[in-house]
């Protein structure tokens, strides 16, 4: 059996998405790159900590997703890598908290100011950009003035409650990664999730965060976004607050979601992403449910 012909009996067979073989042709006549950037300088997940030198859970599972598809991830936290050549990669990846440009407990070096810019300008030129979980947690507005990055972005962290079942309502069933045909179901998952605010009125909303039933004030509030794309200047932005739990990266729908976001951003998938904020979630940006 043909390489291509197992992985489509075998996404059939698990029932998920056959999305990643869209792509894979392309893939194959041009090796991609990918800058995973796990660097905290506010609290360090678990998923992106490194024991004993080895790679992070998170790094190791989209390493190995790469792999798979003929992309090379390159996975780092030094902030002095936005200071080089980023014209190498076809999409840069965050998962990563605080203001990246001060010193951590780690003692990573930063990402320095002008490398925030280079990483602003490349994306607004047409680079490819991937925010998992805290990357909405990294370089915090002051007031009234959004920060670049979370403009970039789409959205800003707030706080989060205690980590339980909850629900994700599919918003956009034909983005790549959630399959064609019949409307997926909702995800659920054990999970910490997030409470944000600051979302773009541009967003095209992928997952929503269903917040009917759940435990803690910060989620005492009407339904919004957790999963979105949306285009900054010529390139492509996709963000999802899943991935703070390990065993969340095992999830084969999540690793499809994941798949479909980085292919969507690197441009290997074309996806409608018509905002659509105001229909599916219309008091995302309030806090409270009056």
């Amino acid at each position: 059996m043909k390489r291509r012909d197992m992985l489509l009996s075998t996404g059939a067979a698990l029932g998920l998405s056959l999305f990643p073989v869209r792509w894979l042709a392309a893939a194959e006549d041009k090796p991609r790159k990918v800058l995973f950037f796990t660097r905290s300088a506010g609290f360090e997940h678990s998923a992106v900590k490194r024991e004993g030198g080895q790679l992070s859970v998170s790094e190791q599972t989209l390493v190995e997703l790469g792999k798979e598809h003929n992309v090379e991830v390159v996975a780092t936290k030094d902030g002095r890598v936005f200071d080089g050549d980023l014209d190498q990669y076809d999409a840069i990846a965050f998962y990563t908290s605080g203001d990246l440009t001060q010193p951590n407990a780690a003692k990573t070096p930063p990402m320095t100011a002008e490398g925030k810019k280079r990483l602003l300008d490349a994306v607004a030129d047409g680079k490819g950009f991937v925010g998992i979980h805290s990357a909405t947690d990294t370089f915090h507005s002051q007031g009234d003035a959004i920060d670049p990055f979370i403009a970039m972005l789409g959205g800003e962290f707030v706080s989060h409650g205690d980590q339980q079942m909850a629900t994700l309502r599919v918003a956009s069933p034909k983005f790549p990664g959630l399959g064609e045909g019949n409307p997926p179901p909702p995800f659920k998952y054990h999970e910490e999730w997030y409470a944000m605010n600051h979302f773009a009125k541009d967003l095209h909303v992928i997952l929503v965060q269903e917040t009917e039933g759940m435990k803690g004030d910060c989620y005492q509030r009407p339904p919004f976004p957790a999963t979105w794309a949306r285009k900054h200047g010529q390139g492509r932005v996709f963000y999802t607050s899943l991935g703070h739990r390990h065993e969340i990266w095992a999830e084969p729908r999540v690793q499809e979601l994941l798949v479909g976001g980085f292919g969507w951003a690197m441009g290997l998938a074309e996806a409608d992403v018509t905002p659509n904020i105001a229909q599916v979630a219309p008091h995302a940006n309030r806090l409270t449910r009056d």
